[in-house]
């Protein structure tokens, strides 16, 4: 039986802001675990004293909540009456998106005396537009990504603590499968039981996030831009590129309807774009920007089974996401003649650079590798993770074991 890991470091985060001044917005893709965090927050609050008299939960996508989705003004007092708030109260709105014009109920509640309000959403427009403007500087965002490698085995009761753990094969079902929480659940009953859920969440996130929103007539040409990029994830890309591919496929879109889709896909927490970094120059350039998919098991489902992207480039894929839950500012660093795949700049503001490959094959492979992080001038750290065994350190530069990194163990 598959459990549902502890997400630690969300629960930890949302316990350092509890009755702090602040709406907390925790936003991430569709079935990432979001009303799940909450809800194992709330049996946190309860185990510290909390009355259920003080708490109001309430999930938008309930059927039973429909009448209230076009009546904020009868859903505030809904709200109020079930609170006691002669001592402090927790509001939970699950979803607050698709709640007409919810700016107004969020900046109702929030103003209330001994109301500590949270709010999740599936797509980060939530936070343009009126709502950030009317939050702004009173609000904090917590951003949940699908399992890291480490819950994933930690939700299959994987001990890690076993020396002799072969851990490819596992790494190989975590991205061959799928990252997202319910999903990992579902093993049991075989992929195709897996397969079924990515498809359905998918096409939820397209259809109601994407194009019903955006009203985007030509689903053609944005279903290719789609599997485009997922076909090149770790690839430079521009809006240039993309719509010259589709055009060799018949489709004229112009470039900058090319980038809008993009940035509902970003938006929608589907990719995620890197910019680039110059090394020597020390500045983000504007162009040729890379994109990493949030759960690498969708390429099953965007791409196919034969899945075009190599392994190497799903192990960067799944570096990158893993440095994004440390809470890093990621850029991808290019040279004239080289490139590293990640500049980080930690929550600290310490820089580090990191260089992905599966294995170091030969001492072909090992030149290049090394060679791209020792072109970088400075004496910031520089880490290769590799799949390999057995690492060796060279010029100063660690040589990791991508697992044992991934696990947080060095």
């Amino acid at each position: 039986m598959i459990k549902y890991t502890g997400r630690k470091q969300y629960i930890e985060k949302l316990l350092s802001y509890k009755d702090q001044d602040l709406i907390k917005v925790v936003s991430g893709l569709r079935r990432s675990g979001k009303s799940t965090l909450l809800e194992m927050f709330r049996s946190e609050l309860q185990k510290q004293g909390v009355k259920k008299k003080q708490i109001v939960s309430l999930n938008f996508e309930e059927m039973e909540l429909r009448t209230f989705l076009d009546d904020i003004d009868n859903l505030y007092k809904y709200i109020i009456d079930q609170l006691d708030l002669s001592q402090p109260c927790y509001v939970f709105l699950d979803e607050i998106q698709n709640v007409n014009q919810f700016e107004r109920l969020v900046d109702g509640l929030f103003v209330k005396p001994n109301i500590d309000l949270y709010i999740t959403g599936s797509n980060a427009f939530l936070l343009s537009g009126e709502l950030a403007t009317l939050l702004s500087g009173r609000y904090i965002e917590i951003s949940i990504l699908p399992f890291s490698f480490s819950e994933y085995l930690e939700a299959r009761k994987i001990d890690v603590k076993n020396k002799y753990l072969n851990y490819e094969p596992l790494f190989f079902e975590y991205v061959n499968e799928t990252s997202l929480p319910a999903g990992v659940k579902l093993r049991g009953g075989g992929y195709d039981k897996i397969f079924e859920y990515l498809e359905a969440i998918y096409t939820t996130i397209i259809e109601k996030d994407i194009t019903q929103r955006h009203q985007i007539n030509d689903k053609r040409a944005f279903g290719n831009i789609v599997k485009f990029v997922a076909s090149n994830i770790g690839s430079a890309l521009s809006p240039g590129n993309i719509a010259k591919m589709l055009k060799q496929d018949g489709q004229t879109t112009h470039n900058t309807t090319v980038e809008q889709y993009l940035e509902y896909l970003e938006k929608s927490f589907v990719f995620y774009k890197v910019n680039r970094f110059d090394l020597k120059g020390r500045k983000q350039l504007a162009t040729q920007e890379k994109y990493y998919l949030v759960d690498v098991g969708l390429l099953n489902v965007l791409v196919g089974k034969d899945r075009i992207t190599d392994r190497g480039h799903i192990l960067e894929n799944i570096v990158f996401l893993e440095l994004v839950r440390r809470g890093n500012k990621i850029w991808t660093g290019t040279d004239r003649n080289s490139e590293v795949d990640f500049v980080c700049k930690s929550p600290s503001g310490d820089i580090n650079y990191f260089q992905v490959a599966w294995q170091l094959s030969d001492e072909k492979t090992s030149e290049r590798e090394f060679r791209s992080l020792e072109k970088i001038r400075d004496n910031y750290p520089k880490f290769l993770l590799t799949t390999d065994s057995f690492t060796q350190d060279r010029f100063g530069i660690k040589h990791l074991n991508v697992f044992t990194w991934l696990l947080g163990a060095e």
